[in-house]
């Protein structure tokens, strides 16, 4: 069995054409607060104890400038350094300190499929962590589209230690903590960002949050429902520059003695693409923009 040296998502950093646009529908729609500010980055913390969850960067064209992962100690993100390109990645900067808001330890990466990835440790915690109502607390998970999900999970699991919680006929759900799943690998024809996932405190509050949206004018673009594996709930929505995003809650919580469910056991009755069944399947223009975010090719300064 291959070692875990990560423990969990910390953030997604995303490059938008319109920051201060993108800033305003974080914080005031979306419900993000700013924790800290750069010249060039502004970071978004929820209601959990994550230095930020989001960060929002200048760039020509919307993107996923990375994808940040937490380690326990500098003992894992060292042994990343090497394990990395040991499995087909390319490491990009580090072991070292961290220069930004949030500091730390860490490395940024490049996976066999082009996505930069980082992992950190020693990161900034807020002290005031809590679960608020109606408000997002951390992320849940991230979806990555593959056109090689096979190729994709083994890296995954070889050189960063996650394990499969199950494989339906079109994901593999993959996990590194007690979460049900912090990265899902979709099959594809593009490796370009499915969604981006964040927890709210309950059921009341995902409903309560899609009211909210739909009042800003943002309508729900598939949901609400409760997925199969994960067993969540949803509601889906497009964000500024159409980055897909949910609210999500009550994911599973599992551990080593949790059954890897295969396709053949995640089947719904015709119709039906979750156990509620009330919502249709996702809209046009979200699986339109699930092929539309693509990961950048170089790090950020």
């Amino acid at each position: 069995m291959n070692p875990l040296l990560v423990c969990g998502l910390r953030s997604v950093e995303i490059g938008v054409p319109d920051v201060a646009a993108a800033e305003k529908f974080y914080t005031e729609v979306w419900l993000l607060s700013v924790t800290a500010r750069t010249a060039s980055t502004v970071y978004l913390r929820g209601t959990g104890a994550a230095h930020h969850l989001l960060s929002l960067t200048h760039s020509g064209q919307p993107e996923v400038l990375a994808v940040t992962l937490n380690s326990a100690s500098r003992k894992d993100v060292d042994a990343l350094a090497k394990s990395v390109p040991a499995h087909g990645g390319s490491l990009l900067r580090g072991p070292g300190a961290i220069d930004e808001p949030g500091g730390g330890y860490g490395i940024a990466f490049r996976d066999p499929q082009g996505r930069i990835i980082r992992a950190v440790c020693e990161d900034a915690r807020h002290p005031d962590a809590a679960v608020a109502r109606d408000r997002p607390e951390r992320l849940a998970h991230v979806v990555m589209n593959s056109h090689d999900t096979p190729a994709a999970q083994a890296f995954y699991e070889n050189a960063l230690g996650f394990k499969l919680s199950d494989r339906t006929r079109i994901m593999a759900f993959m996990r590194c903590c007690s979460d049900h799943h912090s990265i899902a690998l979709a099959d594809a024809d593009n490796d370009c960002l499915n969604h981006i996932a964040f927890v709210m405190a309950d059921l009341d509050s995902v409903m309560c949050g899609g009211g909210r949206l739909k009042d800003a004018g943002h309508a729900i673009h598939w949901g609400p429902g409760r997925h199969g594996p994960g067993n969540n709930l949803f509601n889906y929505f497009l964000g500024p520059f159409d980055f897909p995003i949910e609210y999500t809650a009550e994911v599973s919580q599992v551990d080593d003695s949790y059954r890897t469910g295969r396709p053949e056991d995640w089947k719904w009755p015709p119709g039906r693409i979750d156990h509620w069944g009330i919502a249709t399947g996702p809209s046009a223009d979200l699986k339109a923009a699930q092929r539309r975010i693509q990961f950048a090719k170089t790090l950020k300064a």
